[in-house]
């Protein structure tokens, strides 16, 4: 799968599945996680400690494998938006947005690079550009560009719909730890609130045809979700899988020893 191919399956209503890279730096690593059927992964530039040439690296096995690779990058920033996307990324993760100037600005970069400053802006609010050749130009290059916005607060809920009304957001992220923190509930996943605000986010969402992604490491979790309409799954990430991998594995093999 390639970045349009992720999109188009998305706006098709169809569901997507991947995981979080925390601690795979080594390119050899897309070979396995090709193999395993991922969709996505996201690379995440934001908690883990990945310098650029690693992330470039990443990015580009992981298309070779046929993976589409998104960066979570640091801060919602243009400028980390674009040197994410000029690393060989198909797609980034823009975290803890909360106003509309920031995800404009986000997906400004990943939409119309390299266009920036006055021009970048005058173009989004007024769909002017340099020229119609530009237009199409740019349109056509960045197509392939996953738009993922993080949503992490109550003030970000609280601007949801107006952020939705940016052109070009493809997903639409909740991070559960910060969200459920900033509602005064940290990691109550099945608390009422933090599920009544799931539910109306995946609705906002639906009605604008837009998908929502959750971070979670629970499949039962996961599966509820994705029953009540989550549609990019991202689930677990490579530092959890390995660990819980093992010790189940090596769990079974020791009690068998044990019985020698």
């Amino acid at each position: 799968m390639n970045g349009q191919e992720l999109r188009k399956t998305l706006k098709s209503g169809g569901i997507v599945y991947g995981t979080m890279l925390g601690l795979c730096h080594n390119p050899r690593w897309a070979g396995v996680l090709g193999g395993v059927g991922f969709d996505y992964v996201i690379i995440d530039n934001d908690h883990a400690a990945y310098s650029r040439g690693e992330v470039a690296d990443l990015a580009w096995a992981l298309r070779q494998a046929g993976v589409v690779p998104i960066v979570r990058v640091p801060i919602p920033s243009s400028h980390y938006v674009t040197m994410a996307l000029d690393g060989d990324a198909q797609g980034i993760l823009a975290p803890y947005c909360e106003t509309v100037d920031q995800v404009k600005e986000v997906v400004g970069a990943a939409r119309w690079r390299p266009l920036k400053g006055a021009l970048l802006e005058k173009a989004m609010d007024t769909g002017e550009f340099p020229s119609d050749d530009v237009k199409q130009r740019l349109e056509s290059g960045n197509s392939g560009n996953v738009v993922m916005i993080g949503i992490e607060s109550v003030p970000a809920l609280e601007n949801l719909e107006a952020i939705l009304e940016v052109d070009g957001i493809d997903v639409i992220f909740i991070g559960p730890n910060d969200m459920s923190t900033s509602m005064g509930i940290t990691g109550q996943y099945d608390h009422p609130d933090f599920e009544a605000m799931l539910k109306r986010v995946i609705s906002v969402c639906d009605a604008h045809q837009v998908a929502v992604a959750i971070h979670l490491f629970d499949t039962k979790l996961t599966s509820k979700w994705m029953k009540e309409g989550m549609r990019f799954v991202l689930h677990s990430m490579d530092t959890r899988a390995m660990r819980e991998g093992f010790r189940h594995e090596f769990s079974e093999l020791r009690i068998f020893g044990d019985k020698l």
